[in-house]
């Protein structure tokens, strides 16, 4: 979504996945708990490694296929950016995996935290509006690992970026500088009662230990104004790129206006397709030197890992009602390839060593 530059060719970032294919990668877990934050976050780590540890693939998930790379590898020598990445509403990091992957292959070290209040099997409509909560686990991510003697020497803190999906997407424009408007999201709803998001708040239910839950309604009156509106800039972020972002209507236009660092935002649909909750062009347009991108024969769910033989009719035997394993016009695989080579185009472009 730039002002002019609206269009973001994959001519300009074929290279991007197939020149580091072949690339080993490691994966790690770890929990970032301190005694001045109340939010402990679980945290899986993708990194260039140098070939060892052990395969490991999830077998537990009847839904997904799993993102492959090896544990106990060893960390490949030299100082690479970091990649924040902040996963959707109901979501979790593992389920970024297959991007995340991909952005180690490609030379970065990529760090997710499951969110607290919206990650799978924890969560709720009053914990969604919450941004600030998502923006401030990124910030304590950054400095946890400004801290981490095992990540230091390892991570260039004058490169770092954030790639968010969805509301994680809003979290990582937060953490640009965009700021939300609540009346206008209030307005919003107000006039799509029918959008994701909206019939989220209105539908009475949740998930709590795993298990769906009932609950009231969320009000959007009774969000804190002040805290959803305000300013959660984090300076040591120097590039964004954002995936089908909620709020996208709802952020304040002067807050857009100020945003100095390269920003990157895509959708997946053809145009006309495109959900108004996260459709993004005109985002674009209101941020200086933005660049907007279109994903054709996607869908809002086309971001999420490559669904297993018979995933569709498991989640409906189970009264999931969103299409998350639903074909679109193209196989899953195909799009995450075209969304792979325009997320690390954008971060190579941004995050040269010198910008």
């Amino acid at each position: 979504m730039s002002k002019t530059k609206l269009l973001f060719t994959l001519s300009f970032c074929l290279f991007a996945t197939t020149l580091h294919a072949a690339e080993p990668v490691g994966v790690q877990k770890i929990s970032v708990v301190t005694q001045d934050y109340p939010r402990p976050l679980a945290v899986t780590i993708w990194y260039p490694s140098e070939g060892d540890g052990q395969p490991t693939v999830s077998q537990t998930d009847k839904v997904f296929q799993a993102s492959v790379a090896n544990t106990g590898a060893t960390i490949r020598e030299g100082r690479f950016p970091l990649i924040l990445m902040s996963h959707g509403s109901g979501s979790r990091a593992e389920g970024m995996g297959w991007i995340g992957v991909e952005l180690a292959k490609a030379g970065y070290i990529v760090a997710a935290p499951n969110h607290p209040g919206t990650t799978s099997g924890d969560s709720t409509p009053a914990a969604t509006p919450k941004i600030w909560e998502r923006a401030q686990d990124m910030s304590v991510l950054v400095t946890a690992f400004s801290k981490n003697k095992n990540w230091q020497s390892s991570i260039d803190a004058d490169r770092i970026g954030i790639l968010g999906f969805s509301l994680g997407g809003s979290t990582a424009m937060e953490l640009a500088g965009a700021r939300g408007d609540l009346t206008a999201y209030k307005r919003y709803c107000d006039k799509n009662p029918g959008m994701m998001d909206c019939t989220w708040f209105a539908g009475g239910r949740g998930y709590a230990g795993g298990e769906r839950v009932d609950v009231e309604p969320l009000d959007l009156d009774s969000i804190d104004r002040a805290r959803f509106e305000q300013q959660n800039r984090d300076t040591r972020i120097s590039s964004v790129v954002s995936v089908d972002p909620g709020l996208a209507t709802t952020f304040r236009k002067d807050s857009l206006q100020e945003i100095d660092m390269p920003v990157t935002l895509i959708n997946l649909g053809s145009p006309g397709a495109v959900p108004l909750a996260v459709l993004s062009d005109q985002l674009a347009k209101d941020i200086p030197g933005a660049t907007y991108a279109q994903v054709a024969g996607a869908d809002h769910f086309s971001f999420l890992p490559v669904c297993k033989k018979g995933a569709a009719d498991f989640l409906k035997s189970v009264g999931e009602i969103d299409p998350i394993c639903e074909e679109t016009a193209r196989p899953r695989a195909e799009i995450h390839e075209e969304l792979s080579q325009l997320i690390i185009a954008s971060f190579e472009r941004d995050l040269k060593p010198g910008n």
